[in-house]
Order: structure tokens, then sequence, then C-alpha cells
């Protein structure tokens, strides 16, 4: 079981690498709502079988963590990793906020309403947009002052959130640029393409292709992907398309 895991782990790795992946991101977590939730201990024992020996396997990759336990980002960056990727902004373990400042790496900060398991029913606002921007720019200001300036912001697609919430944050993603911080967006096979077109996560390749798009036309900065290849193939595109010459 403990070499079959890691073996489809550096598959994975490898192909995603080869298709032109610059982040890998590593979690023993599922932050799917109503998952499990795991012990700080869990997941660096699931940690311990993996992390390592790609970071080994892999030293020019740069590999991110996801957690939200202060004491597995601390495993994370001792083993190699080089971003700390929480999707509870530093509120589920309050050990997180100090090992993140004292760390000093890019951490990813990201809005959620609630706990995964619980986060559906909390997906009340009186203005998504605003609350998530404020949300933000609040604990960007906290690790500011703690001395923490690598930052990058996700507004948190799907998490504690309804349909038009998702929509809502989609059309209004060029007001996330006051926070100047980069911008990551996790949009690939989430529920707000299979719902609208009524398909399969694993039919929604090209619904996640649209609205990568419309993201990266809104300043989006990083995509957090399954499909890398498509992925990268319309970061080229828009590119492309954002240097040709108006006069060309």
């Amino acid at each position: 079981g403990r070499f079959a895991r890691f073996e489809l782990a550096l598959q994975h790795c490898e192909h995603m690498l080869e298709q032109g992946a610059t982040i890998i991101d590593v979690g023993a977590q599922s932050s799917r709502p109503g998952a499990e939730r795991l012990s700080a201990h869990q997941e660096i024992a699931e940690l311990e079988e993996v992390l390592p020996k790609l970071v080994a396997r892999f030293p020019q990759t740069l590999f991110s963590v996801d957690t939200f336990y202060g004491e597995v980002a601390r495993y994370a960056v001792q083993s190699g990793a080089g971003i700390i990727n929480d999707i509870s902004a530093c509120r589920l373990d309050p050990e997180m906020f100090t090992a993140i400042v004292e760390l000093k790496v890019p951490y990813i900060l990201m809005h959620m309403k609630g706990e995964p398991q619980s986060m559906q029913q909390m997906a009340k606002y009186l203005d998504v947009v605003e609350e998530v921007t404020l949300f933000l720019a609040e604990n960007i200001d906290r690790l500011h002052q703690n001395g923490l300036t690598d930052i990058w912001v996700d507004p948190g697609f799907g998490f504690g959130k309804t349909l038009e919430h998702n929509y809502a944050l989609l059309q209004n993603l060029t007001q996330f640029q006051i926070l100047e911080k980069p911008l990551v967006v996790g949009l690939s096979r989430k529920s707000m393409i299979n719902k609208v077109l009524n398909i399969s996560p694993h039919e929604s390749l090209n619904g996640t292709t649209v609205l990568h798009t419309i993201a990266l036309l809104n300043g989006a900065s990083i995509l957090r992907v399954h499909d890398v290849k498509e992925a990268v193939e319309a970061i080229k595109l828009i590119k492309t398309y954002f240097s040709t010459g108006a006069t060309a």
C-alpha cells in the first residue's frame, strides 16, 4: 500500500510537470463538503510517505502543501515545501498563524465560510464580493503587521458559497486587484460548472477551460487545476492575446 501510494504520486507528479505545471500541490486532507477531518498527526503520517521523496526526486520543483495545521506547515517546510496553502486563513488551528509568520514562506490565504464539514450550510452573505474582499484585506493586514508579506489570495470558489455566489465572485474578479496580491483561483471541475451544464465532474473539462479563460482575462495569476495541459494552453493563448500590440 505505502509503496503503491508513492508510485502513484510520483507518476502523477511526473505527468503534471511534463505538461507544464509550475507548482505541485500536495495535501492529505480532503476539503470536499462534509469530508472527514484528519488530525495533524494523521496528515503528517500521510505526507511522510510522499513529500520528502517527491522533493528529492524533483529538486527544481516548487511544492505547496495544503493544510490548516501549524504543525503540518512546519513539517512541510522542513521537508522541502516552498508554499503553504491554507483553506482556513489560520482559523481552524490557532498554531497556524504563529507557524506561517515564523516560517516566512509564501502563504495562500483563502476565504471559506465555516468549516469544510459545515460550509455549505453557512453560505449566506449580504454582498459576497464585498465580504470576501474585506475578509482577505483584514487577514492580509494582520499578517503584514506580523512581518509576513508574501501572501497570495484565493476567493475560495465553492467553499461556503452557492452557485450564484460563485458566479458573482467570478464576475467581479478584477475587484481583488485592490488587494495587490497574486490572485489564485480554483475553478477546475467545480460544481459551479457541473450544475449549470448538468454533467459529472469528469465531463467538465471544456467548462473548466471556459471559466479559466474568464478568470485569466480578469486578473487571475495562478490557476489551481486538475488538467494541466489544457490550463497551460489557455494561459499561453491569453498571454499572447494580451501581449499583441494594438497596431499589429
